[in-house]
């Protein structure tokens, strides 16, 4: 049965769209090509993607740029919360390019969104997805204590595909990263997603939840990997709903709190849902 047509209302895409770029923002959405950017524009919810569009890695999967890093905004943090106001956002997720160019891998700058956010939607919550910051605990420490409810860092892939598709990124890193978080602060969500499609084997992934599970992840997602070019690694297989809807309730049933499991999800696809406990 072919997916039922959703009808968006393009002036809101339009409007969404044009706020960003008045306000010199990037998202996500935009740069990596997400699926869903219809879907989310159309609801007035964009994920911003800070400190540039340019990544100092170059993953297999990924079609963000590479290269030319960009300069740190100051101004970024204020135009930010100011678009999350004027789009009337009540959760607002904020990702960024990996900046392994910057001392501080760039926590700095989400520290300061973060706060700036608090000050101008305080009745919001924040997501962030954060990069490794290749384990500096420092880093990670300014971000923990600035208190985002949520902190999204994925594993991506298996542990056997990990090192053909991610660049400088370790899974043990990742989960070293995550269960670094949860130990610092328990009260902050975690959270970690997979792609879905790259090889990997059900017993696979089945092992990716139990150890995001032993480092307490709260929130899971699971998507289908689409290869954004022909440079890219290429997609080994096309995972049936049925299938995804399996993994959806063996992760309940392992013990996530919240599962986005389709082929459609991304990391940040009704990332509000998760915190208001409403399973897709």
């Amino acid at each position: 049965m072919n997916k039922p047509r959703i009808r968006f209302n393009e002036n809101r895409v339009k409007e969404t769209a044009e706020r960003m770029k008045q306000l010199h923002l990037n998202t996500v959405c935009s740069e990596a090509q997400c699926p869903n950017l219809g879907e989310c524009f159309a609801d007035g919810t964009a994920t911003f993607m800070i400190l540039g569009s340019h990544c100092s890695r170059n993953c297999k999967f990924c079609d963000v740029a590479t290269g030319h890093m960009d300069k740190v905004d100051p101004e970024e943090p204020e135009h930010l919360a100011t678009a999350a106001r004027e789009l009337g956002l009540h959760h607002v997720v904020v990702t960024s390019v990996t900046r392994d160019d910057l001392p501080d891998g760039g926590s700095s700058q989400f520290v300061k969104v973060i706060e700036a956010l608090r000050k101008e939607v305080p009745d919001a919550t924040v997501e962030v997805l954060i990069p490794d910051f290749l384990g500096n605990e420092e880093a990670l420490n300014a971000v923990i204590d600035a208190h985002p409810d949520v902190i999204n860092h994925n594993l991506e892939t298996v542990r056997r595909i990990t090192p053909e598709v991610r660049h400088r990124a370790t899974y043990d890193r990742s989960l070293s990263v995550l269960d670094y978080i949860k130990k610092r602060d328990s009260s902050i969500y975690t959270k970690t997603g997979l792609m879905l499609g790259l090889g990997e084997e059900e017993s696979e992934v089945l092992e990716a939840m139990d150890d995001a599970l032993n480092v307490g992840v709260d929130f899971l997602t699971l998507g289908q990997y689409l290869q954004p070019s022909e440079k890219h690694y290429s997609v080994k297989e096309f995972i049936s709903n049925e299938q995804f809807g399996r993994y959806n309730k063996l992760a309940l049933d392992k013990g996530f709190k919240f599962v986005a499991s389709s082929p459609q999800v991304r990391s940040s696809y009704r990332a509000a849902a998760a915190m208001e406990g409403k399973q897709s």
